[in-house]
Parts: C-alpha cells; sequence; structure tokens
C-alpha cells in the first residue's frame, strides 16, 4: 500500500494556475507560445493552464482563442478578471490600458504579469508599484514582460559579470534598429500615437535597452542627455488593426504622427561607468538590431539578437598574444534555460525567451520568491524614458534620474 501511494504521488499532476490573457496580437501570440509551451519542457511546479483570452472583437478573439489553444474568449477584461479559474492577468494591450487592468487585477487578488513598458506615465507607474507592494502582502505577484532576460545568452552574460569576470565596468553600449517605419507611406498605427503608446522608439525599443542596461551592469542609471526626432509627421490613416508592427492599408486621409520616430541618449550608471543607446524604427535594413556591449577593467561581452545563440567575450587578463574576443556559442545545459532543451549546438529562438519567461514566472509563484523584474523595475525604467523625453525637450540637458 505504502509503494502504491509513493507511485501515486510521483505521477499526481501539479497543481493548476489559471492564466488569463488581456490582448491577442502581436504579443498575445508570443505570450500564448510561451503558457502553451512552458510546461511540456520544463518540469514545473504548476501547470499552466490557458483559461480565457480577452479581445473587443468578439469574432477576432474567439478565432485566437481556437489558435493559440485558449478555453475560452470574453469581450470585457473586467469579465475575464472576474472569472473564478483565472489566477493570473496577462496584460498585452497598448499601454493606456495597462494601469487600469493591472490595477483591478491587483485589486481582485489575481497575480499580473504585465508586457512592456509598465505604464504610459511615470505616475501611472508609480501607482501600479504601490498596488503591487500592497497585493505582496496579500501573496500576489506582479510582473513586468522584459522577455530579453530570458534569452540564455544575455543571462549567462549577466552571470559572468555578477561573478566578476569583468572586474569593474567602465561603460555600457546598446542600440535597437528597427525599419518597419522607414517608408513615409506606412500607415498610422497605435504605436504611433502618444496617448496610446506613451512614446514612440523610445518605449517600444528604448525601454528593453535600458532595463538591459541595467540588469546586466547590476545597477540604475543616475542621469541622462538626450535627442529625439520624428522624421516623418503626417502618415496616412490605418484601414484597420494589425496582428504585427505595420499598419495594414491605408484608409485614406493622414494623421499627425506624436511620438518620435528616433531618439538617442548617453547616461551615467551610479557606479560612474558611461552608458551610450540609440533607438529608431527607420534605419533602413535593420529589422529587429539588438546589440549590447559591455566594457569592464578586465573584460568585454558582446551580444547581438541577430545572433541570439551566442555571445562574445574578451578576457583581458589573458597574455596579449592570445587575448581576443571569442565566440561563446550559449547551447550547453550548463547556460540558463538550456538543461531542458536540445542537445549542444542545436539553437533556440524569438519565441522561446516567452517560454522561459512562463517558466520563470510559475517558477516564483510556487516558491513564493519576489517577482522578477517587478512592477519596482518597471517604474524605474519608466523615470530613465521620463527623463530623455525631459532631456530632449530641453536641448539634451543633462537631466537627473529619481531612484
Amino acid at each position: 500500500m505504502a509503494q502504491r501511494d509513493q507511485t501515486q504521488q510521483q505521477t499526481a499532476e501539479p497543481p493548476t494556475l489559471g492564466i488569463g490573457m488581456v490582448g491577442y496580437a502581436f504579443m498575445g501570440a508570443a505570450h500564448s507560445q510561451g503558457w502553451r509551451t512552458a510546461g511540456h519542457v520544463f518540469d514545473l511546479p504548476l501547470r499552466p493552464v490557458l483559461a480565457a483570452i480577452c479581445g473587443r472583437d468578439r469574432t477576432a478573439v474567439e478565432a485566437a482563442a481556437g489558435r493559440h489553444g485558449w478555453a475560452a474568449a470574453e469581450t470585457d477584461w473586467r469579465a475575464l478578471i472576474a472569472r473564478d479559474d483565472v489566477q493570473l492577468v496577462d496584460i498585452c494591450t497598448p499601454g493606456d490600458s495597462h494601469a487600469e487592468i493591472a490595477l483591478a487585477a491587483l485589486e481582485a487578488g489575481k497575480h499580473v504579469l504585465c508586457e512592456k513598458p509598465l505604464a504610459n506615465t511615470v505616475a501611472e507607474a508609480e501607482a501600479m508599484t504601490a498596488a503591487a507592494e500592497r497585493a505582496a502582502a496579500r501573496g500576489r505577484a506582479a510582473f513586468v514582460g522584459f522577455n530579453y532576460r530570458r534569452v540564455p545568452a544575455l543571462a549567462h552574460a549577466r552571470r559572468l559579470i555578477a561573478e566578476g569576470r569583468l572586474g569593474t565596468l567602465r561603460h555600457v553600449r546598446a542600440v535597437y534598429l528597427q525599419d518597419w517605419l522607414t517608408d513615409p507611406a506606412s500607415p498610422l498605427t497605435w504605436r504611433l500615437d502618444k496617448e496610446r503608446a506613451g512614446s514612440g522608439a523610445l518605449g517600444d525599443l528604448g525601454a528593453h535597452v535600458v532595463d538591459l542596461a541595467q540588469y546586466l551592469a547590476g545597477e540604475p542609471l543616475v542621469a541622462v542627455s538626450a535627442l529625439s526626432e520624428t522624421f516623418v509627421r503626417e502618415r496616412p490613416r490605418s484601414a484597420g488593426p494589425s496582428g504585427g508592427l505595420g499598419g495594414g492599408v491605408a484608409a485614406g486621409g493622414t494623421g499627425p504622427v506624436t511620438v518620435d520616430d528616433a531618439a538617442v541618449f548617453t547616461g551615467r550608471l551610479a557606479s560612474g561607468a558611461l552608458a551610450s543607446f540609440e533607438v529608431t524604427r527607420m534605419a533602413a535594413g535593420r529589422k529587429n538590431a539588438l546589440r549590447l556591449e559591455v566594457n569592464g577593467e578586465r573584460g568585454s561581452l558582446a551580444f547581438d539578437l541577430e545572433r541570439l545563440n551566442e555571445l562574445s567575450f574578451h578576457d583581458h587578463t589573458e597574455p596579449a598574444t592570445t587575448a581576443g574576443f571569442r565566440r561563446v556559442l550559449v547551447t550547453e545545459p550548463e547556460h540558463p534555460y538550456l538543461e531542458a532543451w536540445w542537445p549542444p549546438g542545436h539553437a533556440l529562438g524569438y519565441e522561446h525567451t516567452f517560454v522561459h519567461q512562463a517558466r520563470d514566472v510559475v517558477c516564483a509563484l510556487a516558491e513564493g520568491d519576489p517577482p522578477v523584474p517587478s512592477f519596482a523595475d518597471g517604474l524605474q525604467v519608466q523615470r530613465v524614458l521620463a527623463a530623455v523625453e525631459e532631456s530632449a525637450a530641453k536641448n539634451s540637458v543633462l537631466t537627473p534620474v529619481p531612484l
């Protein structure tokens, strides 16, 4: 009898975690992939269940539910939050609705995962962070979806820096370049409307590289000096929503672009290390070029998202006769996340970052660990973005970042 009880315990299904997602376009599809796959790859302490997905268009959201494996569809996010089978609310909507949905979900006793940037304003991010702190006292957690932290090569880079392999840091440089707005005839989308998006390339791309710079360095930016520009100030109005970055076909007439097309800024980290950033959606030929380099007294690390299974590492303590950057193929089982995937040399892709994100969220909830990255982390990024906007408006005046 004891042997049979032990066998039953070993084969028992883990408890479930009901997921409710608001939004079903580009990020909704990516998050769905993560939740659907994580439990099939990793041995998770909780089993994610795709309980319900929400969007305003009944036909479109029901189609998304069927395509991505959600059990039910809702057209009102309040109804989704109220569902008893939803324990975590995943917010994949434009930034203008993040605060309202997150605040309501936390008040209702749900865990929350919110896509970046956390909010459209510092005030909204502060309110969300305060609500997350209150919810934490009730055992609820709130995460921000900075998925690039989950790239194994970047997680490995963070580990090497934390171990002191680069010594004292001196420089961090980051660029994030896309080209989907290069054509002036590209239609308006919500991403070009400040009321909905908060900012342009700065919030869309800059949020990622600011978070990664602070994550890799293990310290915050404390001051920035910036320039920004909107190169195309009027665009054709879009005929309808798009599931990707573009806006589909034009509907006739034009409308104003109220966000930046590009931003460049420098910064100083708390330790005194210098940082530089460039973000644009108008770099012809660059589809999704995110590149980072960190230089320290003992070495350097470099990463290119278009080669996301690789990390370039230079050990400056080696003799000059043999020292130099070497390519590290980050596919070994000893590398972050890779113990559950394929044999060495078998590459992963963009979608796997969302699988790793789901895995990290589930494990943190099951083990009672603090959320990483947290709403407080998202607030810090929001403060940097606001300081960049303020500096650009003042002709690059050095602007402090509140901590």
